[in-house]
């Protein structure tokens, strides 16, 4: 898209939201933030703590529902007590850790006390989650103008970025909103990526998870995020490639369901099929019957293991689910899109400290650099376990009857799964995760 001309005469919105009427056209900022989920919320906190004005973009309004496990590991956790989030306050429920079901076996396996993170992972429902997050960034000094849906980049001749159009209000009248840099934070829909030519690479298949809410009092209150590995897809029998979760939320509701990383050869998954089979073998005083379920079944692809590249291109960075950085071990994107927020924050506090040209653009080039230095091999190595393992027999092969009997084993597989590690190194299963990680061929920010 070529650059917008003759904007609107520039009209001053209420800070905070409401319908997004006030936003008016022609509205600037220092950077601009499309979408306030997780991502974008937590890049807005930390651009606006570091001074920068910055203009929080979202076309829906709070509360809202979101497609989610609602389960936080230790690695989230992290990035919510950096944010300054009360995670204290009603309505947080802690995890002890994961409990990991196969076969009629059963292991506990807590949250491993390392240096770096807390020895407890978070649920809460994304029903509320996301307007903690982007209250938060409000309260810091970000902009948030909600009910407004962007439509695509207002870029100048040389390609770059220098704005979104956007459509606002119930009228949907058309705005333009200006900033020499973008934080496309849009999720997997990732709009304003595609609209700027950065497509996802399609030799990278895209996962797809499903959840519905039980009423489930006494099972509301366990400890533990719980995971099973030997779920059969509906309709071919095969082993799912993936697996189910429960997650307890601490006020008399469960989170049940299932992600999946269909494999080329076998097509779609069934999800709600899938689910509706695993339901059928759980105990009937549980509560997961049609009876019990307050919400109806809600599916999301899940974009994994930086599945769009590159991370910045001509004043617009990716964050989140739109950069592709949902954890190919995990499917895990949460905690990722909050460190990854701030991590362009950083980025972008830096560049915007150096005038217009080379120098901003190679202080911006380092924050795929940086994403690529954190998580490049950790990825690499992920992607290649989902290609050969996950996507053809799902988790059940890993956890077989010698892995279970193993607290050794098990923690060192926990702390893979869901990226758990000290560096430098804290204990033994650190010093094998570490160096297993960094036999992985770096690769570069591009590939």
């Amino acid at each position: 898209m070529g650059p917008t001309t003759q904007p609107h005469t520039p009209q001053d919105g209420p800070d905070t939201g409401g319908s997004g009427d006030g936003a008016g056209s022609g509205e600037q900022a220092q950077v601009l933030v499309v979408g306030a989920g997780p991502a974008g919320s937590a890049a807005a906190l930390h651009l606006a703590r570091a001074g920068i004005d910055v203009l929080l973009l979202e076309k829906g309004d709070f509360p809202r529902e979101k497609v989610c496990g609602d389960g936080l590991t230790p690695r989230g956790v992290h990035q919510l007590v950096r944010m300054g989030i009360d995670i204290d306050a009603p309505g947080w429920k802690r995890s002890r850790g994961m409990r990991w079901v196969c076969r009629g076996r059963q292991v506990h396996i807590d949250w491993p006390a390392l240096g770096r993170y807390p020895d407890f992972g978070l649920t809460r429902t994304r029903h509320d989650f996301d307007e903690i997050l982007v209250r938060h960034a409000t309260a810091a000094g970000a902009r948030l103008r909600v009910g407004t849906k962007v439509t695509g980049p207002v870029t100048d001749r040389a390609g770059r970025i220098t704005g979104v159009t956007a459509e606002t209000g119930k009228d949907r009248r058309p705005v333009v909103f200006h900033a020499p840099l973008v934080v496309a934070a849009e999720g997997a829909s990732a709009r304003t990526a595609l609209a700027m030519g950065l497509e996802r690479d399609p030799a990278r298949t895209i996962a797809t998870a499903a959840r519905r809410y039980y009423r489930s009092p006494e099972r509301s209150r366990d400890e533990y995020l719980e995971l099973w590995a030997d779920l059969r897809c509906s309709r071919t029998g095969r082993d799912l490639p993936g697996y189910g979760w429960i997650f307890p939320l601490g006020d008399g509701r469960l989170n049940v369901g299932l992600g999946g990383l269909p494999h080329r050869r076998h097509g779609a998954l069934d999800l709600r099929g899938s689910l509706d089979l695993w339901l059928a073998r759980l105990p009937a005083e549980w509560g997961l019957t049609e009876e019990n379920a307050e919400s109806p079944l809600r599916s999301a692809a899940l974009p994994m293991g930086f599945n769009r590249r590159p991370q910045y291109a001509r004043g617009l960075l990716l964050v989140g689910d739109c950069g592709g950085m949902i954890s190919p071990w995990s499917g895990e994107g949460i905690a990722q899109a909050l460190e990854a927020a701030e991590v362009a924050a950083e980025t972008v506090a830096l560049a915007l400290t150096r005038s217009s040209g080379p120098a901003r653009e190679r202080a911006l080039r380092r924050y795929p650099e940086e994403m690529n230095r954190r998580w490049g091999r950790y990825y690499r190595l992920g992607n290649a376990a989902g290609d050969h393992v996950f996507s053809r027999v799902g988790y059940r092969p890993l956890l077989n009857r010698w892995v279970m009997a193993s607290p050794v084993v098990l923690d060192t597989l926990a702390r893979l799964l869901t990226h758990l590690t000290d560096e430098p190194s804290n204990d033994a299963i650190d010093t094998v995760l570490n160096s297993l990680v960094r036999l992985v061929p770096a690769g570069g920010a591009r590939s």
